[in-house]
């Protein structure tokens, strides 16, 4: 089996805390030394009590070995940062110090820094003064300075600082995690969908990763030549028999797959999705098996499956392959989900994979199908929709890839949620399999058969459903919508699905509406949406994916985020203060992608 020490090859970025400090000695600095070490150490524990990487271990701070009074010992920090794998860089400070002799000036590195709100020493004329000079010097830093003074003596870190602390620590994290890592296209253009034309440019030069490609026919080398656990396949193929339920068969019975072809299918699936997770990080069995090439994979933190049509006209489809890895569960337990993308959609792939890393927890892939307005529910069904939903919903449907833990039946405190892996426990897990039918294909989309996951999302869970696009001429550009999960009377859901393919998991989504621009209404929402696909994370995390896309320089065309949780670089505001989306296009466009 391929563990989570192999999954994750090397070790994680680390997070450095830089504590600056006022170099004049004679008593100046002297008085100074505890209180900016203090602030490191307090801010170290704050982001490892509350962070925590993919594989659940919490996230580990490198502290300078000494206060940073000038050039000499920025560069002995920058030195063991290297040799530590700090991949984001946070400075803190009471006091004035000597901008350009100790600011971080590694490009590639996400850095913010936190200068002290107190009255004793000037620790925002220092912040004011060193984000001036990483402007000046096209190295964007994001500045965090208290609302309300704080005494000299405090070892506090203010709400409003603690939040930003931990939001541009995760945003940090998440494109630190990215870089050196690849992206696996399995196969190539699914249906002329622009997303799955994999653009080398996109990942090296923004997200600092590779792309690699095989080709669907290795599926089948691999099938036939047995380049698999064979132990962990009988484990696997119990466990399908035992927890997925097969759902009734809507086809015509005229071209109903027979018995034996749906339980060869059955055995097809479950080795698909075997080889699929080895293609990406590789398996230290096969090399046991004597299949050392194989056993190395591609070291994809994402991948993505062409499926239709050149696979799925002959074999069975890859729904369940992609359903089971985008979940948080299989049968070797319970662990973080992997990030596939359906029809080898990578820049959905892309935001599945950017909502993860945020926050640890499986991602929703879907269709944006349909947006159904109230009255057009009301006249379908006789059913006024109210609550949440009362401004209309979207229908949120793809062929059975979205993952299980987007049924909505893991729980806390009574309420459905998405939860991290190692919150999830084997009730919660059961619940999502209990919860999901497996259908078998509908054979007007997929001639080789299969088998498509469905279930319904329950309602009441807040949602951010995210994207990104290409734009010729700017680049990638990221959307984004809030909202929530809604429930339906039972009928009226029926109603609703059968008029689409109801063989497939569906979550109706209730996108906030701000009364403006692309959130004046549930409609503007769906017109304004930039492509066929969305991916969908667990909670309000649209302020955390702003942060994350200004670190990258991808501006942001739509979001319903409050405006007073906006946080970027202070850089942006120097190209304007008054239209926030205009000045973030301007930003991104003339700092350009972070490993250009």
């Amino acid at each position: 089996m391929a563990d989570q020490q192999f999954r994750w090859k090397g070790e994680f970025p680390k997070i450095g805390i830089r504590p600056t400090i006022d170099g004049r000695r004679r008593g100046v600095r002297e008085s100074l030394e505890d209180q900016t070490m203090n602030m490191a150490k307090g801010v170290a524990k704050l982001l490892s009590d509350n962070l925590r990487y993919p594989d659940g271990s919490p996230v580990q701070c490198v502290i300078a070995d000494s206060t940073i009074g000038g050039v000499a010992e920025s560069a002995a920090a920058a030195s063991k940062f290297s040799k530590e794998n700090v991949g984001v860089s946070i400075t803190v400070t009471p006091c004035w110090c000597y901008g350009t002799e100790t600011m971080d000036m590694d490009p590639s590195i996400p850095k913010a820094i936190w200068g002290f709100n107190g009255t004793e020493r000037p620790g925002a004329v220092y912040l004011a003064a060193v984000l001036s000079a990483h402007a000046q010097k096209g190295l964007p830093a994001f500045g965090i300075y208290g609302h309300d003074v704080q005494d000299a003596g405090s070892t506090e870190v203010p709400e409003d600082v603690r939040e930003k602390l931990l939001g541009f620590a995760r945003a940090g994290l998440a494109a630190a995690m990215m870089k050196g890592k690849s992206y696996l296209a399995m196969g190539s253009v699914s249906m002329g969908i622009a997303g799955s034309i994999v653009s080398d440019s996109f990942f090296q030069e923004y997200l600092g990763m590779r792309t690699e490609y095989i080709d669907m026919s290795e599926f089948v080398r691999r099938i036939n030549e047995n380049i698999y656990d064979p132990v962990e396949y009988e484990k696997a193929f119990a466990w399908v028999k035992k927890n997925c339920i097969e759902g009734p068969d809507i086809n015509a019975e005229s071209i109903q797959s027979s018995r034996a072809k749906k339980d060869q299918d059955w055995e097809t699936v479950v080795k698909m999705t075997i080889i699929a997770r080895d293609l990406m990080i590789g398996n230290p069995r096969l090399a046991e098996l004597g299949f050392g090439e194989e056993a190395n994979g591609h070291n994809a933190i994402v991948s993505g499956f062409q499926g239709q049509r050149q696979w799925t006209d002959h074999f069975p489809n890859g729904d369940f392959m992609e359903t089971i890895l985008n979940s948080s569960f299989d049968w070797n337990g319970i662990r973080s989900p992997y990030m596939v993308a359906t029809e080898n959609d990578s820049l959905n792939g892309v935001v599945m994979l950017f909502g993860h890393l945020l926050t640890n927890t499986a991602q929703i892939f879907a269709d944006v199908r349909t947006y159904w307005s109230p009255e057009s529910v009301e006249r379908v069904t006789g059913h006024k929709l109210t609550g949440e939903a009362a401004n209309g919903i979207l229908h949120l449907l793809n062929s059975g890839s979205a993952t299980m833990d987007g049924t909505g039946e893991q729980t806390k405190d009574g309420k459905p949620v998405m939860k991290p892996f190692w919150e999830i426990t084997e009730e919660d897990a059961q619940k999502c399999l209990d919860a999901t039918s497996w259908r078998p294909a509908n054979v007007e989309y997929f001639r080789g058969g299969g088998y498509s996951s469905d279930f319904l999302t329950r309602g009441g869970m807040p949602l951010t459903m995210s994207r990104l696009n290409l734009v010729k001429g700017i680049g990638p550009v990221l959307q984004i919508a809030e909202g929530y999960s809604v429930d339906l009377p039972p009928e009226v859901h029926d109603t609703l699905d059968k008029r689409t393919d109801q063989t497939w998991p569906t979550t109706w989504f209730a996108p906030v509406i701000t009364g403006k621009g692309a959130f004046k209404n549930v409609y503007d929402v769906m017109d304004n949406w930039g492509a066929n696909h969305g991916s969908i994370s667990y909670g309000h995390i649209g302020a955390d994916l702003i942060t994350l896309a200004s670190i990258l320089r991808i501006p942001v065309s739509m979001h319903n985020v409050p405006e007073e949780k906006v946080f970027r670089p202070r850089a942006w505001g120097l190209f304007g203060t008054d239209n926030p989306e205009s000045a973030d296009y301007r930003a991104c466009q003339n700092f350009g992608p972070l490993y250009k």
